[in-house]
């Protein structure tokens, strides 16, 4: 169902949602109010169409939510092209990127003997920087272990100042928990879309 069906079932839903609200249920308070024969059969209708009201809410709602940005769904455009590259065509990119906002000495090295690390370089600080690419589908995520692995090599084997992890999937909220508790900076999915359309990432400043 594309957007302009869900705008004009979602205006549906508002018409019939005001009718219900405005008209209807008003009509049958009164009708309760000045009937006594019929009061219970009239309260059990009365609340028949207030679920009814309820119901179209939560439908309307729903509705909404589909037709706004959602951030786990596969970005166009940016992502759509990350998505597509090869693992070490994607380690050129984040190079390319990190050379764009000043990084200095930056050297792919993903592979065989790379001790968990792809990229190195240093900040336009002069800061030694070391980056994990993680090309991965949108749908899975980087968990602690992977994280954890990581805070080794850059902490210990290279000495890090700055250490990025950047994936194009989410990240686990225990594996945020351990990058943030280890000073490491989890660029997801999101943040890497935003990078990689011009926004500079602030721990490179």
């Amino acid at each position: 169902m594309d957007n302009s069906v869900h705008s004009e079932v979602a205006s549906l839903d508002d018409r019939i949602t005001h009718i219900l609200g405005k008209t209807v249920v008003p009509m049958f308070n009164a009708l309760i109010e000045t009937s006594g024969e019929h009061r219970k059969e009239l309260v059990a209708l009365r609340a028949g169409v207030q679920r009814i009201e309820r119901r179209l809410h939560q439908h309307h709602a729903r509705l909404q939510r589909l037709e706004g940005v959602r951030d786990d769904r596969p970005a166009v455009g940016v992502m759509a092209a990350l998505d597509a590259m090869h693992g070490r065509t994607f380690e050129q990119h984040i190079a390319k990127l990190l050379r764009r906002d000043g990084c200095t000495n930056v050297v792919v090295q993903g592979g065989h003997g790379d001790r968990g690390v792809d990229i190195i370089g240093l900040t336009p600080g002069g800061r030694r920087l070391v980056v994990q690419c993680k090309r991965f589908a949108p749908y899975l995520s980087i968990t602690s272990p992977e994280v954890q692995k990581f805070v080794g090599s850059a902490k210990v084997l290279y000495s890090a100042d700055v250490a990025l992890y950047v994936a194009t999937c989410p990240f686990t909220p225990e594996a945020l928990h351990i990058a943030a508790e280890s000073g490491i900076t989890a660029v997801h999915r999101g943040m890497l879309e935003e990078w990689s359309a011009g926004e500079p990432l602030k721990v490179l400043e």
